[in-house]
Protein backbone atom coordinates (compact mmCIF):
# COMPACT_ATOMS: atom_id res chain seq x y z
CA UNK A 1 0.00 0.00 0.00
CA UNK A 2 1.45 3.34 -0.83
CA UNK A 3 1.76 6.15 1.69
CA UNK A 4 -0.08 9.03 1.58
CA UNK A 5 0.65 11.58 -0.77
CA UNK A 6 2.27 9.28 -3.50
CA UNK A 7 -1.48 8.60 -5.29
CA UNK A 8 -1.43 10.22 -8.57
CA UNK A 9 -3.31 13.62 -9.13
CA UNK A 10 -7.62 12.62 -9.27
CA UNK A 11 -9.93 14.65 -11.57
CA UNK A 12 -13.04 13.82 -13.46
CA UNK A 13 -11.33 13.69 -17.04
CA UNK A 14 -9.18 11.68 -18.97
CA UNK A 15 -10.23 8.25 -17.53
CA UNK A 16 -9.35 4.93 -19.55
CA UNK A 17 -12.45 2.63 -20.85
CA UNK A 18 -11.29 0.13 -18.62
CA UNK A 19 -11.60 2.60 -15.88
CA UNK A 20 -15.07 4.14 -16.74
CA UNK A 21 -16.52 1.18 -16.82
CA UNK A 22 -15.29 0.20 -13.51
CA UNK A 23 -14.30 2.67 -11.30
CA UNK A 24 -14.18 0.93 -8.15
CA UNK A 25 -10.85 -0.53 -7.87
CA UNK A 26 -9.46 3.20 -8.43
CA UNK A 27 -11.77 4.51 -5.89
CA UNK A 28 -10.13 1.97 -3.35
CA UNK A 29 -6.72 3.33 -3.67
CA UNK A 30 -7.74 6.18 -2.70
CA UNK A 31 -10.13 5.44 -0.04
CA UNK A 32 -7.75 3.46 1.59
CA UNK A 33 -4.58 5.52 1.42
CA UNK A 34 -5.77 9.34 1.18
CA UNK A 35 -9.70 9.24 1.48
CA UNK A 36 -9.67 13.38 1.40
CA UNK A 37 -7.34 13.79 -1.32
CA UNK A 38 -6.25 17.34 -2.58
CA UNK A 39 -5.96 18.37 -5.85
CA UNK A 40 -3.90 21.56 -6.66
CA UNK A 41 -5.46 23.71 -9.54
CA UNK A 42 -3.73 26.28 -11.61
CA UNK A 43 -2.84 30.11 -10.44
CA UNK A 44 -5.75 31.77 -8.98
CA UNK A 45 -7.95 28.97 -8.75
CA UNK A 46 -9.19 27.38 -5.95
CA UNK A 47 -7.66 23.79 -5.09
CA UNK A 48 -9.83 20.96 -5.16
CA UNK A 49 -10.69 18.57 -2.55
CA UNK A 50 -12.04 14.89 -4.01
CA UNK A 51 -13.69 12.82 -0.62
CA UNK A 52 -13.65 9.44 -1.21
CA UNK A 53 -15.07 7.63 2.18
CA UNK A 54 -18.71 7.62 4.06
CA UNK A 55 -18.66 9.74 6.61
CA UNK A 56 -17.12 12.52 4.64
CA UNK A 57 -19.36 12.64 2.17
CA UNK A 58 -22.29 12.46 4.25
CA UNK A 59 -20.84 15.57 6.42
CA UNK A 60 -20.29 17.50 3.26
CA UNK A 61 -23.71 16.74 2.15
CA UNK A 62 -25.52 17.56 5.59
CA UNK A 63 -23.48 20.83 6.84
CA UNK A 64 -24.27 24.01 6.07
CA UNK A 65 -20.72 24.60 6.27
CA UNK A 66 -20.54 23.72 2.70
CA UNK A 67 -23.13 24.89 -0.32
CA UNK A 68 -23.54 25.57 -3.95
CA UNK A 69 -22.77 28.83 -4.73
CA UNK A 70 -18.68 30.13 -5.61
CA UNK A 71 -19.93 33.54 -4.68
CA UNK A 72 -20.24 33.01 -1.54
CA UNK A 73 -17.38 30.58 -0.63
CA UNK A 74 -14.99 32.82 -1.91
CA UNK A 75 -16.52 35.99 -0.88
CA UNK A 76 -16.27 37.76 -4.19
CA UNK A 77 -19.93 38.94 -5.24
CA UNK A 78 -18.44 38.67 -8.79
CA UNK A 79 -17.30 35.18 -8.70
CA UNK A 80 -19.07 32.99 -11.10
CA UNK A 81 -22.32 31.75 -9.44
CA UNK A 82 -22.37 28.41 -11.69
CA UNK A 83 -19.38 26.98 -13.87
CA UNK A 84 -20.18 28.56 -17.21
CA UNK A 85 -18.52 31.26 -19.01
CA UNK A 86 -20.60 34.91 -19.04
CA UNK A 87 -20.43 34.31 -22.89
CA UNK A 88 -22.53 31.65 -23.04
CA UNK A 89 -25.94 33.68 -21.79
CA UNK A 90 -28.73 31.36 -22.43
CA UNK A 91 -26.72 28.49 -20.70
CA UNK A 92 -25.46 30.55 -18.14
CA UNK A 93 -29.22 31.95 -17.01
CA UNK A 94 -31.00 28.25 -17.32
CA UNK A 95 -28.01 26.48 -15.10
CA UNK A 96 -28.44 29.40 -12.61
CA UNK A 97 -32.10 28.86 -12.36
CA UNK A 98 -31.71 24.81 -11.55
CA UNK A 99 -32.54 23.94 -7.85
CA UNK A 100 -29.62 22.08 -7.55
CA UNK A 101 -27.17 25.14 -7.69
CA UNK A 102 -29.62 27.49 -5.34
CA UNK A 103 -28.72 27.51 -1.55
CA UNK A 104 -31.83 28.51 1.05
CA UNK A 105 -33.60 31.19 0.61
CA UNK A 106 -34.03 30.63 -3.21
CA UNK A 107 -33.81 26.86 -2.84
CA UNK A 108 -36.55 26.57 0.11
CA UNK A 109 -39.09 28.55 -2.09
CA UNK A 110 -38.91 26.86 -5.34
CA UNK A 111 -38.51 23.10 -3.75
CA UNK A 112 -41.57 23.76 -1.73
CA UNK A 113 -43.33 24.40 -5.12
CA UNK A 114 -41.86 21.18 -6.10
CA UNK A 115 -42.16 18.83 -3.61
CA UNK A 116 -45.91 18.50 -4.26
CA UNK A 117 -45.40 17.27 -7.39
CA UNK A 118 -42.83 14.68 -6.66
CA UNK A 119 -44.95 13.51 -3.33
CA UNK A 120 -44.55 9.81 -3.21
CA UNK A 121 -49.26 9.99 -3.70
CA UNK A 122 -48.53 11.63 -6.80
CA UNK A 123 -46.07 9.55 -8.34
CA UNK A 124 -48.01 6.43 -6.97
CA UNK A 125 -50.48 7.74 -9.21
CA UNK A 126 -48.46 7.51 -12.02
CA UNK A 127 -47.35 4.08 -11.68
CA UNK A 128 -49.90 2.83 -14.26
CA UNK A 129 -48.25 4.68 -16.69
CA UNK A 130 -45.03 4.40 -16.24
CA UNK A 131 -45.62 0.70 -17.05
CA UNK A 132 -47.32 0.87 -20.12
CA UNK A 133 -45.15 3.48 -21.49
CA UNK A 134 -41.88 0.67 -20.16
CA UNK A 135 -44.42 -2.32 -22.03
CA UNK A 136 -44.56 -0.14 -25.18
CA UNK A 137 -41.11 0.51 -25.62
CA UNK A 138 -40.07 -3.16 -24.81
CA UNK A 139 -42.35 -4.16 -27.35
CA UNK A 140 -40.24 -3.80 -30.72
CA UNK A 141 -37.15 -4.63 -28.55
CA UNK A 142 -38.61 -8.12 -27.67
CA UNK A 143 -39.51 -8.73 -31.32
CA UNK A 144 -36.28 -7.70 -32.80
CA UNK A 145 -34.36 -10.08 -34.20
CA UNK A 146 -31.06 -8.79 -34.84
CA UNK A 147 -28.94 -6.04 -31.94
CA UNK A 148 -30.62 -3.55 -30.39
CA UNK A 149 -29.21 -0.46 -28.47
CA UNK A 150 -30.50 -0.69 -24.72
CA UNK A 151 -30.05 2.75 -23.98
CA UNK A 152 -31.38 4.49 -27.11
CA UNK A 153 -34.50 1.85 -27.26
CA UNK A 154 -35.35 1.98 -23.66
CA UNK A 155 -33.58 3.55 -20.69
CA UNK A 156 -33.31 6.67 -22.35
CA UNK A 157 -36.54 7.69 -23.32
CA UNK A 158 -38.66 5.84 -20.49
CA UNK A 159 -37.46 8.83 -18.33
CA UNK A 160 -38.07 11.28 -20.87
CA UNK A 161 -41.71 10.36 -21.68
CA UNK A 162 -42.74 9.80 -17.85
CA UNK A 163 -41.17 13.69 -16.98
CA UNK A 164 -43.09 15.20 -19.72
CA UNK A 165 -45.98 13.35 -18.96
CA UNK A 166 -45.25 15.00 -15.87
CA UNK A 167 -44.76 18.06 -17.28
CA UNK A 168 -47.60 18.35 -19.73
CA UNK A 169 -45.48 18.20 -22.73
CA UNK A 170 -47.08 17.61 -26.10
CA UNK A 171 -46.07 14.30 -27.29
CA UNK A 172 -44.77 15.02 -30.65
CA UNK A 173 -42.69 17.38 -28.90
CA UNK A 174 -40.52 14.85 -26.85
CA UNK A 175 -38.40 13.36 -29.50
CA UNK A 176 -37.02 17.10 -30.24
CA UNK A 177 -36.87 17.51 -26.25
CA UNK A 178 -34.73 14.56 -25.81
CA UNK A 179 -32.65 15.60 -28.14
CA UNK A 180 -31.51 19.32 -26.56
CA UNK A 181 -31.46 17.88 -23.21
CA UNK A 182 -28.66 15.68 -24.56
CA UNK A 183 -27.14 18.67 -25.93
CA UNK A 184 -27.43 20.50 -23.29
CA UNK A 185 -25.07 17.74 -20.95
CA UNK A 186 -22.21 18.00 -23.24
CA UNK A 187 -21.61 21.48 -21.01
CA UNK A 188 -21.26 19.03 -17.60
CA UNK A 189 -17.77 19.76 -16.60
CA UNK A 190 -16.87 16.34 -16.63
CA UNK A 191 -18.16 15.45 -20.02
CA UNK A 192 -16.76 18.85 -22.03
CA UNK A 193 -15.46 18.44 -25.47
CA UNK A 194 -14.86 20.77 -28.26
CA UNK A 195 -17.96 22.44 -29.26
CA UNK A 196 -19.58 21.12 -26.85
CA UNK A 197 -20.58 24.28 -24.80
CA UNK A 198 -21.63 25.64 -28.35
CA UNK A 199 -23.85 23.39 -28.98
CA UNK A 200 -25.49 23.26 -25.36
CA UNK A 201 -25.83 27.05 -25.64
CA UNK A 202 -27.77 26.66 -28.46
CA UNK A 203 -29.77 23.91 -27.28
CA UNK A 204 -30.47 26.08 -24.10
CA UNK A 205 -31.63 28.88 -26.49
CA UNK A 206 -34.23 26.29 -28.01
CA UNK A 207 -35.04 25.42 -24.38
CA UNK A 208 -35.79 29.15 -23.21
CA UNK A 209 -38.08 29.97 -26.45
CA UNK A 210 -39.79 26.42 -26.32
CA UNK A 211 -40.71 27.00 -22.47
CA UNK A 212 -41.53 30.59 -22.32
CA UNK A 213 -43.76 29.85 -25.13
CA UNK A 214 -45.52 27.41 -23.45
CA UNK A 215 -46.10 29.31 -20.22
CA UNK A 216 -47.81 32.14 -22.74
CA UNK A 217 -49.87 28.90 -23.47
CA UNK A 218 -50.89 27.85 -19.74
CA UNK A 219 -52.38 30.98 -18.35
CA UNK A 220 -55.70 29.85 -19.19
CA UNK A 221 -55.20 26.28 -19.71
CA UNK A 222 -57.38 24.36 -16.59
CA UNK A 223 -54.65 21.34 -16.65
CA UNK A 224 -52.83 20.12 -13.84
CA UNK A 225 -49.72 19.50 -14.81
CA UNK A 226 -46.31 20.72 -13.38
CA UNK A 227 -45.57 23.31 -15.72
CA UNK A 228 -49.80 24.54 -15.46
CA UNK A 229 -49.14 24.99 -12.06
CA UNK A 230 -46.03 26.88 -11.80
CA UNK A 231 -47.56 29.34 -13.78
CA UNK A 232 -50.68 29.30 -11.86
CA UNK A 233 -47.96 29.79 -8.85
CA UNK A 234 -46.17 32.78 -10.62
CA UNK A 235 -49.71 34.44 -11.16
CA UNK A 236 -50.40 34.05 -7.66
CA UNK A 237 -47.76 35.68 -6.51
CA UNK A 238 -45.22 33.28 -5.80
CA UNK A 239 -41.56 34.11 -5.82
CA UNK A 240 -40.93 32.37 -8.92
CA UNK A 241 -40.11 34.51 -12.28
CA UNK A 242 -40.31 32.70 -15.53
CA UNK A 243 -36.62 32.68 -15.87
CA UNK A 244 -37.03 30.16 -12.92
CA UNK A 245 -39.61 28.37 -14.04
CA UNK A 246 -37.96 27.72 -17.76
CA UNK A 247 -34.71 26.83 -15.30
CA UNK A 248 -36.78 24.49 -13.52
CA UNK A 249 -38.50 22.62 -16.63
CA UNK A 250 -34.82 21.96 -18.05
CA UNK A 251 -33.37 21.19 -15.09
CA UNK A 252 -36.29 18.36 -14.88
CA UNK A 253 -35.41 17.22 -18.36
CA UNK A 254 -31.81 16.83 -18.34
CA UNK A 255 -30.71 15.59 -14.82
CA UNK A 256 -34.33 14.03 -14.16
CA UNK A 257 -33.92 11.50 -16.61
CA UNK A 258 -29.77 10.59 -16.58
CA UNK A 259 -30.37 8.99 -13.18
CA UNK A 260 -32.91 6.76 -14.26
CA UNK A 261 -31.37 5.95 -17.94
CA UNK A 262 -27.84 4.91 -16.25
CA UNK A 263 -29.52 2.63 -13.55
CA UNK A 264 -31.30 1.01 -16.38
CA UNK A 265 -28.45 -0.25 -18.61
CA UNK A 266 -26.17 -0.71 -15.72
CA UNK A 267 -28.77 -3.03 -13.86
CA UNK A 268 -29.05 -4.87 -16.96
CA UNK A 269 -25.01 -5.30 -16.89
CA UNK A 270 -25.53 -6.58 -13.32
CA UNK A 271 -28.08 -9.29 -13.89
CA UNK A 272 -25.99 -10.61 -17.07
CA UNK A 273 -23.22 -11.45 -15.13
CA UNK A 274 -25.40 -12.56 -12.65
CA UNK A 275 -27.59 -14.95 -13.96
CA UNK A 276 -28.53 -16.46 -10.43
CA UNK A 277 -29.69 -12.58 -9.07
CA UNK A 278 -31.94 -12.66 -12.16
CA UNK A 279 -33.54 -15.82 -11.42
CA UNK A 280 -34.19 -14.86 -7.87
CA UNK A 281 -36.28 -11.36 -9.24
CA UNK A 282 -37.98 -13.78 -11.47
CA UNK A 283 -38.99 -16.32 -8.38
CA UNK A 284 -40.01 -13.29 -6.55
CA UNK A 285 -41.22 -9.82 -8.01
CA UNK A 286 -41.74 -8.82 -4.53
CA UNK A 287 -38.10 -7.88 -4.11
CA UNK A 288 -37.42 -6.07 -7.50
CA UNK A 289 -37.48 -3.19 -4.51
CA UNK A 290 -34.75 -3.98 -2.45
CA UNK A 291 -32.72 -4.87 -5.86
CA UNK A 292 -33.23 -1.51 -7.09
CA UNK A 293 -31.68 -0.40 -3.75
CA UNK A 294 -28.63 -2.40 -3.52
CA UNK A 295 -27.71 -1.75 -7.23
CA UNK A 296 -28.02 1.80 -6.64
CA UNK A 297 -25.98 1.88 -4.09
CA UNK A 298 -23.38 -0.81 -5.74
CA UNK A 299 -23.10 1.43 -9.24
CA UNK A 300 -24.46 4.65 -8.55
CA UNK A 301 -25.82 6.62 -11.60
CA UNK A 302 -24.15 9.82 -10.59
CA UNK A 303 -20.92 9.40 -9.06
CA UNK A 304 -20.04 12.34 -7.54
CA UNK A 305 -21.81 15.73 -6.77
CA UNK A 306 -19.77 19.42 -6.05
CA UNK A 307 -20.23 21.75 -3.23
CA UNK A 308 -18.29 24.70 -1.84
CA UNK A 309 -16.47 25.39 1.43
CA UNK A 310 -18.21 28.25 2.72
CA UNK A 311 -15.52 28.27 5.95
CA UNK A 312 -12.55 27.00 7.30
CA UNK A 313 -12.77 23.09 7.99
CA UNK A 314 -11.18 19.90 8.08
CA UNK A 315 -12.05 17.01 7.06
CA UNK A 316 -10.61 13.54 7.52
CA UNK A 317 -7.91 15.51 9.15
CA UNK A 318 -7.04 17.71 6.11
CA UNK A 319 -7.37 21.25 6.65
CA UNK A 320 -9.94 22.37 3.72
CA UNK A 321 -9.45 26.66 3.25
CA UNK A 322 -12.86 28.21 2.81
CA UNK A 323 -13.42 29.05 -0.73
CA UNK A 324 -12.49 25.25 -2.11
CA UNK A 325 -13.88 23.24 -4.51
CA UNK A 326 -15.32 19.72 -2.30
CA UNK A 327 -16.26 16.54 -4.67
CA UNK A 328 -18.18 13.93 -2.78
CA UNK A 329 -17.52 10.94 -4.38
CA UNK A 330 -20.69 9.20 -4.06
CA UNK A 331 -19.83 6.14 -5.82
CA UNK A 332 -16.64 5.38 -3.14
CA UNK A 333 -18.96 6.12 -0.17
CA UNK A 334 -21.34 3.74 -1.06
CA UNK A 335 -18.33 1.07 -1.25
CA UNK A 336 -16.87 2.24 1.90
CA UNK A 337 -16.62 -1.00 4.40
CA UNK A 338 -17.00 1.00 7.41
CA UNK A 339 -20.25 1.64 6.50
CA UNK A 340 -21.21 -1.11 4.04
CA UNK A 341 -20.07 -4.87 4.87
CA UNK A 342 -18.55 -6.77 1.89
CA UNK A 343 -19.34 -3.53 -0.33
CA UNK A 344 -18.13 -4.98 -3.65
CA UNK A 345 -20.38 -7.48 -3.71
CA UNK A 346 -24.27 -7.38 -5.22
CA UNK A 347 -26.81 -8.71 -2.94
CA UNK A 348 -30.03 -7.77 -3.12
CA UNK A 349 -30.91 -9.44 0.25
CA UNK A 350 -28.81 -6.63 1.84
CA UNK A 351 -30.96 -4.81 4.56
CA UNK A 352 -31.54 -1.62 3.33
CA UNK A 353 -29.46 1.26 4.45
CA UNK A 354 -28.87 4.90 3.80
CA UNK A 355 -26.75 4.94 0.01
CA UNK A 356 -25.80 8.34 -0.89
CA UNK A 357 -27.21 7.61 -4.34
CA UNK A 358 -30.22 10.78 -3.90
CA UNK A 359 -27.64 12.41 -1.70
CA UNK A 360 -28.48 13.90 1.51
CA UNK A 361 -29.82 17.31 3.26
CA UNK A 362 -31.49 20.34 1.62
CA UNK A 363 -30.15 18.83 -1.85
CA UNK A 364 -31.32 15.22 -1.75
CA UNK A 365 -32.40 14.42 -4.50
CA UNK A 366 -36.32 16.09 -5.23
CA UNK A 367 -36.92 12.96 -7.76
CA UNK A 368 -35.78 9.99 -6.18
CA UNK A 369 -39.14 8.65 -4.88
CA UNK A 370 -39.92 9.11 -9.00
CA UNK A 371 -36.62 7.73 -10.06
CA UNK A 372 -36.94 4.63 -7.80
CA UNK A 373 -40.15 3.63 -9.06
CA UNK A 374 -39.11 4.08 -12.63
CA UNK A 375 -36.26 2.17 -11.88
CA UNK A 376 -38.34 -0.83 -9.86
CA UNK A 377 -41.01 -0.62 -12.95
CA UNK A 378 -38.60 -0.55 -15.54
CA UNK A 379 -36.76 -3.24 -14.33
CA UNK A 380 -39.40 -5.69 -13.60
CA UNK A 381 -40.55 -4.88 -17.18
CA UNK A 382 -37.25 -5.80 -18.68
CA UNK A 383 -37.01 -8.94 -16.83
CA UNK A 384 -40.84 -9.87 -17.80
CA UNK A 385 -40.48 -9.51 -21.33
CA UNK A 386 -36.82 -10.04 -22.33
CA UNK A 387 -36.44 -13.31 -21.38
CA UNK A 388 -33.02 -13.61 -23.33
CA UNK A 389 -31.59 -11.63 -20.99
CA UNK A 390 -28.40 -12.99 -19.97
CA UNK A 391 -28.09 -14.46 -23.26
CA UNK A 392 -26.14 -13.76 -26.17
CA UNK A 393 -23.91 -10.96 -26.74
CA UNK A 394 -24.07 -7.59 -24.67
CA UNK A 395 -21.10 -4.51 -25.89
CA UNK A 396 -21.20 -1.71 -23.80
CA UNK A 397 -19.45 1.94 -24.32
CA UNK A 398 -19.48 3.87 -21.06
CA UNK A 399 -20.32 7.72 -21.92
CA UNK A 400 -16.50 9.96 -21.08
CA UNK A 401 -18.08 11.11 -17.73
CA UNK A 402 -17.33 10.40 -14.19
CA UNK A 403 -20.72 12.44 -12.56
CA UNK A 404 -23.59 11.05 -15.00
CA UNK A 405 -22.33 7.39 -14.67
CA UNK A 406 -23.31 4.62 -17.75
CA UNK A 407 -23.28 3.36 -20.73
CA UNK A 408 -23.51 5.77 -24.10
CA UNK A 409 -24.89 2.85 -26.24
CA UNK A 410 -25.66 -0.37 -24.61
CA UNK A 411 -26.28 -3.13 -27.55
CA UNK A 412 -27.87 -6.35 -26.91
CA UNK A 413 -27.99 -9.08 -29.22
CA UNK A 414 -29.51 -12.52 -27.59
CA UNK A 415 -29.22 -14.58 -30.86
CA UNK A 416 -25.92 -14.06 -31.10
CA UNK A 417 -22.92 -16.39 -29.77
CA UNK A 418 -21.78 -15.62 -26.79
CA UNK A 419 -18.28 -15.10 -27.88
CA UNK A 420 -19.11 -13.15 -30.82
CA UNK A 421 -18.50 -10.20 -29.66
CA UNK A 422 -17.16 -8.58 -25.94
Amino acid sequence: MPPPGTLPRFGLKGWSGEDLANPYPVYRRYLDSAPVHRTESGPGQPDTYYLFGYEDCTRVLTSRRFGRDARVASGDPQAAPVPVPAEFRALRTIVENWLVFLDPPKHTRLRSLLNREFSPSVVAGLRPRIAEIAHSLLEPIARARGPVDFVESFAAPLPILVISELLGIAREDRDWLRDRAVALQEASSSRLAEGGRERAESAAAEFDLYFRREIGRRRESESDDLLTLLVRARDSGAPVSEEGIVGTCVHLLTAGHETTTNFLSKAVLALRARPGVREALLADPAATGAAVEEILRWDAPVQAVTRWSYEDTVLGGVPVPRGSRVVAMLGSANRDAARFPDPDALDITRPADRHLTFGLGIHYCLGATLARVEAEIGLRAVLERLPGLCDGTAEAEYADDMIFHGPARLVLDPNAPPDAAG
